[in-house]
């Protein structure tokens, strides 16, 4: 038991470092090269996991040398546009101009159904009102509407609305945040007060506390446990 559990707290650090290692967009939408990776990462991890009497080791040097040639591809792909178009192909243009590239979408295997879901996904129900949708190479879809379908902006309106600036979390689940209170320039008899007046006790009290660069205050109360 004792040996199953060092075993997979060695690999389980491992492959965070990994893919730390191999960078933030692994944890989001993957190119098709970093999807193989964390695919057969996974997959060799797992055998010693499963299996004790296989060397640890054996799991362990396939990794390292997977993310050694992950990061030698992810460095070719920044340097060549060639090599990073053979990797990760290239965008496809949908719709052009509110029309269907219906070749586009057979190449791409894209159906009617998957295109529409990706446009609500982005409040648009209408394809006339689409300029461009591109397929990116990590398969999300670029949606960019017609100038006259676009939400009118401020600038447009000729108004200059305040930066509120980005709000700084001061309570986390009922944990003061003392670094972000400090940041913002408080200090713990300002969150006594807010919380006061409020008519909370304690910080425990608090799901969710924030504040952005106006002092406006976001403020949410634990909900009773059910």
């Amino acid at each position: 038991m004792a040996v199953s559990f060092v075993r997979t707290v060695i690999l389980y650090i491992v492959i965070m470092a990994s893919m730390r290692l191999m960078g933030k967009r692994q944890l989001g939408q993957l190119e098709p090269s970093e999807l193989v990776v964390a695919v057969l990462i996974s997959d060799l991890a797992a055998s010693p996991l499963q299996d004790n009497a296989i060397p640890l080791m054996h799991g362990l040097i396939p990794v390292v040398i997977l993310v050694c040639c992950e990061i030698l591809v992810s460095g070719a792909v920044v340097k060549s546009i060639k090599f990073r178009a053979f990797i990760c192909g290239k965008p496809s243009v949908l719709i052009k101009n509110g029309v269907i590239d219906q070749r586009e979408m057979h190449k791409n295997r894209f159906t009617i159904d998957e295109l529409t879901e990706e446009l609500r996904g982005q409040g648009i129900t209408e394809i006339d009102k689409v300029k461009y949708a591109i397929l990116e190479t990590d398969g999300s879809l670029s949606v960019l509407p017609y100038p006259s379908a676009c939400p009118v902006t401020a600038s447009q309106l000729g108004l200059e609305p305040e930066d509120s600036g980005y709000p700084v979390i001061i309570i986390n689940n009922g944990r003061v945040l003392d670094g972000n209170l400090r940041v913002k320039g408080l200090n713990d008899a300002w969150l006594r007060k807010q919380l006061k007046n409020r008519g909370i006790s304690s910080p425990d009290e608090v799901y969710l506390m924030s504040v952005n660069d106006l002092g406006q205050i976001y403020f949410s109360v634990k909900e009773a446990a059910k």
